[in-house]
């Protein structure tokens, strides 16, 4: 199950790099537990990343990517005040948000 996301934003010459850790499980469904018996698979379909609710980048993921993602992106003509959010849904329904401020 996941847990959270944890997010920091620098912002230099009007372009902000933002830094997401989600906690979750990404499991491929594929490996088995120690019955021999396989997990079954838990892992984020799509993510999107806004600026001030307007999308500035979507990823659609599958089962290559591994468990508690890492992701670095960049998002030109911020400014401080401004509002990155990030949101995420998984094969399971769930999902999970967060947003920070530009500082």
């Amino acid at each position: 199950m996941a847990t959270g996301i944890k997010m920091r934003v620098r912002l230099q010459s009007g372009v902000a790099e933002v830094r997401v850790l989600i906690s979750h499980p990404m499991e491929t469904g594929r490996r088995e537990d120690d019955a021999g018996k396989l997990v079954p698979a838990h892992f984020i379909q799509v993510l999107t990343a806004t600026l001030n609710q307007k999308p500035v980048l979507e990823a659609q993921w599958g089962t290559g990517i591994a468990r508690d993602p890492y992701l670095v992106f960049y998002v030109a003509d911020a400014r401080i005040g401004d509002t990155i959010g990030i949101e995420w849904h998984d094969n399971k329904g769930e999902s999970g948000r967060h947003s920070i401020v530009v500082a």
